[in-house]
C-alpha cells in the first residue's frame, strides 16, 4: 500500500515509535442496552482509523464470526481505496462486524470500541493516519442499536471516562457498507511484522487480551475462513 506506507515513514521520521499506537482507557460497560434482535446473529459497522486495526481486534473476539474492512458513509461507486484516500468521497475505513448476540453483546462490543479498537476523543485522525476517511463514526443498524450507542456515549461523557469529549458520530442509520478490496481482508493477520501494524495494530489486538479476557479468543476469524464457511 504505498500511500500508506509513505504516510507511515513519515510519521516515524517525525515522532517516537511508543507515540504511534493510541492508548487504550478503562471504561465501564454500558449501564443498559436493550436485549438481542431474535436469536440470529447481528451486525455492527464501526469506524476509528484504518481499518486493519479494527479488524484486527475483532477477529479475536468470542462471539464474533466475521469482520470485513470495507467503507462506508459514502456512494457505491467512490467506494474504492485510492478515492477514499483522497478524503474527499464521504466514506469512512469502516469494519462491518457480524456477532452473535447470544455469545457477546452489542454493548461488549461498543465498549471494545471505545476502550480498545481507537480513540474516540480524535477528530478525523487515528494514530500517523489524518483526514475524514479516519473519523470515529458508528453506522447504526437498528434503532435500539443507535440508543444503545447515543446512551452510552452520553453515559462515557458524563463520567469523564476520557480526558477529552468523545467526537464519535452516530446519526448515519442503516448505511450501505462496501467490503474493501481483497488485499485489505485479514491484512494483520497476514502481515503481522508490517511497521504500521507492529506499531499501531499489534498494540490494539494486545491490549484486547489484556482487558477483556472474557471475550478474547486465542485464534482469530478470518475473512478467508467465514468465506469458506458459507
Amino acid at each position: 500500500m504505498t500511500l500508506r506506507t509513505a504516510l507511515l515513514a513519515l510519521a516515524l521520521a517525525t515522532a517516537p515509535l511508543a507515540a504511534q499506537a493510541e492508548s487504550a482507557v478503562t471504561i465501564p460497560p454500558p449501564a443498559s442496552e436493550a436485549p438481542a434482535q431474535g436469536a440470529g446473529l447481528e451486525t455492527a459497522v464501526l469506524a476509528g482509523g484504518c481499518f486493519w486495526g479494527i479488524q484486527a481486534v475483532y477477529q479475536h473476539v468470542k462471539g464474533v464470526t466475521n469482520a470485513v474492512s470495507g467503507y462506508a458513509g459514502g456512494a457505491q461507486k467512490d467506494a474504492q481505496y485510492e478515492t477514499v484516500s483522497l478524503g474527499r468521497s464521504g466514506h469512512a475505513e469502516s469494519v462491518k462486524v457480524t456477532f452473535d448476540p447470544r455469545q457477546v453483546s452489542y454493548g461488549k462490543i461498543l465498549q471494545v470500541f471505545f476502550s480498545v479498537a481507537h480513540d474516540p476523543t480524535q477528530l478525523n485522525r487515528q494514530g500517523p493516519d489524518t483526514g475524514p476517511q479516519y473519523r470515529s463514526e458508528i453506522f447504526p443498524q437498528s434503532e435500539a442499536q443507535a440508543k444503545t450507542t447515543k446512551d452510552y456515549i452520553a453515559q462515557l461523557d458524563q463520567t469523564k471516562a476520557f480526558q477529552r469529549p468523545i467526537v464519535t458520530k452516530t446519526d448515519s442509520m442503516k448505511t450501505a457498507f462496501y467490503p474493501a478490496e481483497a488485499y485489505h481482508q485479514d491484512y494483520a493477520i497476514r502481515h503481522p511484522y508490517q511497521p504500521y501494524i507492529v506499531f499501531n495494530d499489534a498494540p490494539k489486538v494486545e491490549n484486547l487480551k489484556k482487558m477483556f479476557p472474557d471475550v478474547w479468543r486465542d485464534q482469530p476469524v478470518t475473512v478467508a475462513q467465514a468465506e469458506k464457511g458459507n
